[in-house]
């Protein structure tokens, strides 16, 4: 399945290309524009997008007009903005947003919020191709050079997450998050167990890297 299309309209660019390139990392395709009206024409050329990310305050037309831009092509949008009052909120999301994040915010929560978004959309890519195996979210199956590697639901999730931020170092206590869910009680030894698991089950010792003191990381 082709990457997942995302339209970011923020114009302080350090924001922009930070968002980028997590994104890029995360293997979705990214395209940027500072200013609200010149991303609105661009739309009428090639709207071919699975999610955009928008600020709220914009050169051109602000994000507000933005969202009814989007909503004319069925792109679903999340806020970024440093706009945290009430009455904004409530417009963003009665106007059709999806979600309304207020800065600064975290890379990996904003990554999880675009996954939920792009999964409740439909538009979620079934697989992933990394290293030498296929991650299919649909049948929730690992083939590792064409072979069928059964896991368990949690050892799944975890090779899920690692793959979707590859390169990246995450925490115990976030990968308990993500994996696990953020009312789990449990300790952070059960994400140490899970982690011997993969690496055992998939030949992964080499590339899932204990970082000191942290967490873990899949290298590639």
């Amino acid at each position: 399945m082709a990457k997942n299309r995302i339209l970011i309209v923020e114009d302080e660019e350090a924001i922009a290309k930070m968002i980028e390139m997590n994104l890029k990392v995360a293997n979705y395709e990214v395209v940027i524009y500072d200013n609200g009206e010149k991303a609105a024409e661009a739309l009428q050329e090639n709207h071919n997008f699975d999610l955009a990310l928008l600020d709220v305050m914009l050169p051109g037309l602000d994000g507000f007009q933005l969202l009814e831009v989007m909503n004319q092509y069925g792109i679903p949008v999340i806020f970024l903005t440093a706009k945290d009052d009430l009455n904004s909120k409530i417009q963003g999301l009665k106007g059709g947003a999806e979600d309304y994040i207020v800065k600064p915010f975290e890379v990996l929560e904003l990554m999880v919020r675009i996954e939920k978004v792009l999964k409740r959309a439909n538009k979620l890519s079934d697989t992933i191709q990394i290293l030498n195996m296929e991650i299919n979210f649909k049948e929730h199956m690992v083939r590792q050079n064409g072979r069928e590697v059964p896991l368990k639901p949690m050892e799944f999730e975890l090779l899920a997450v690692l793959a979707k931020n590859k390169n990246v170092a995450i925490s115990r206590e976030k990968l308990l998050q993500m994996v696990w869910g953020v009312d789990y009680v449990g300790e952070t030894r059960t994400v140490d167990v899970h982690i011997g698991q993969l690496r055992k089950k998939l030949c992964l010792s080499d590339a899932i890297k204990t970082v000191s003191k942290m967490g873990y990381r899949l290298e590639v």
